[in-house]
């Protein structure tokens, strides 16, 4: 089991104390049809499994200022309360910038980006919004946990 999920479990067991839950997981043709959407928008492209992971786990998550981003609710199979801040959305929205194409995003918080860089092959969490370099992550894994764990801090 993924680090992640158990920090996962207690941001869920948090948001049951005050009422809340997290959100359902994405369905298969949900992710499918957003795969086939981000392969048409954005070139080369490839959403890494651990992040698929985390979106049959829950899609999306926006907690205590973070935000990793779920499956647009326009690709969603039923309507969802809660805003979900969508893959494709955020990323077209960051695309405005042109130093920022080099990234693809997953998440945000109030004072970072989490990223894949394509041009060095390798996942970041940038400053935000100067984009300044915070630190390496060796995986999508390794990014969600320390995003989740210094969000639980």
């Amino acid at each position: 089991m993924s680090q992640w999920k158990d920090l996962l479990k207690e941001i869920a067991e948090i948001e049951e104390k005050y009422g809340g839950t997290l959100r359902n997981p994405a369905t298969n043709a949900e992710i499918s049809n957003m795969v086939n959407e981000v392969h048409q928008k954005f070139e080369n492209v490839v959403l890494p499994d651990t992040y698929v992971n985390f979106l049959k786990e829950i899609n999306g998550l926006k907690f205590n200022g973070l935000v990793f981003y779920g499956v647009d609710e326009r690709l969603l199979e039923q309507d969802v309360e809660e805003e979900v801040h969508g893959f494709i959305e955020m990323n077209e929205l960051w695309y405005e910038n042109d130093w920022q194409r080099q990234y693809i995003f997953f998440g945000d918080s109030d004072t970072a980006w989490y990223c894949y860089n394509s041009k060095e092959n390798n996942y970041v969490e940038l400053d935000k919004p100067s984009g300044t370099l915070i630190q390496y992550f060796e995986s999508f894994d390794s990014m969600l946990y320390d995003a989740l764990k210094t969000v639980l801090l």
